[in-house]
């Protein structure tokens, strides 16, 4: 059940609403879970937080179907929703027989968010399914927060990975994510706090509250990078990183080189903060 903290508002469960119906549309009988996961159902969402969404399917979806999910999700995600600005969508689709038993890295059947709006503006997406490291995060994430908005309960349709298995997806998706450092700043930079915190903790914290647990332990000159990052995504302030592109990279490698200390700590995950 949704908590009434999630900061969930009408528009955002009308957009809830339509992805839940989308999927039951294109799939049919074959959805065996849809779930709500992230900032809406851990500790409520913030400015600029996405809307996540995980779908658990009997079987792959069709290259026909996945254009149909693309074409659905354009008009109602992110800032260019064509009834106006609008939560970002994530969603996420795997086959239970891909995830469950566990393996890794775990296949990706499908996956929209609006970071790749161009490429499916122009037709352009990836050769799904794919292998996806950092497929293990969110599987784990559902597994310990996801909220059933169809099907039972995550731990009935997928299988948990160990804690080695979770630690390798992080450090794996590490290069991807600094390669998107220019187009994605604020993102990029939240992810590598998370996952610092995540290796260190072994709590899968919210973007915000890594932010905090990183600021109090780096040097000054790399605070104004990820203090920015945080503002942004709790809606203090607007998206802008002209000023700060140099320092932001050499930040982004700094949280690197605090990921890679952090490797070979054995905390095990729980849910995020």
């Amino acid at each position: 059940m949704i908590s009434p903290g999630s900061g969930l508002g009408p528009r955002e469960r009308a957009q809830i609403d339509a992805v839940v119906a989308l999927i039951r549309g294109v799939l049919g009988p074959d959805v065996v879970g849809v779930y709500l996961y992230g900032s809406a159902v851990a500790d409520g969402l913030r400015g600029a937080s996405d809307l996540d969404l995980f779908v658990v399917s009997a079987r792959p979806s069709t290259s026909a179907e996945k254009r149909t999910l693309i074409d659905r999700l354009l008009p109602i995600s992110g800032s260019r929703a064509v009834a106006g600005p609008a939560r970002s969508i994530e969603l996420t689709i795997v086959v239970q027989a891909d995830v469950r038993p566990w393996r890794y890295p775990p296949l990706l059947d499908f996956q929209y968010g609006d970071w790749m709006r161009a490429d499916f503006e122009r037709g352009d997406w990836p050769p799904w399914p794919i292998a996806s490291p950092d497929l293990a995060v969110l599987l784990t994430t559902v597994l310990l927060e996801g909220v059933p908005l169809v099907g039972p309960p995550p731990a009935e349709v997928i299988d948990p990975g160990p804690r080695a298995d979770l630690d390798q997806s992080m450090l794996d998706g590490t290069p991807d994510l600094l390669a998107d450092l220019e187009s994605d700043t604020g993102n990029v930079i939240l992810t590598l706090a998370r996952i610092w915190t995540t290796l260190a903790s072994g709590e899968i914290w919210s973007k915000d509250a890594a932010a905090s647990w990183v600021l109090e332990r780096l040097p000054a000159e790399h605070r104004p990078a990820v203090a920015r990052a945080r503002a942004i995504y709790v809606g203090d302030e607007l998206e802008s990183w002209a000023d700060l592109m140099p320092r932001a990279r050499r930040t982004a490698e700094y949280l690197e080189t605090g990921i890679r200390a952090q490797q070979g700590s054995d905390p095990t995950p729980r849910g995020g903060r």
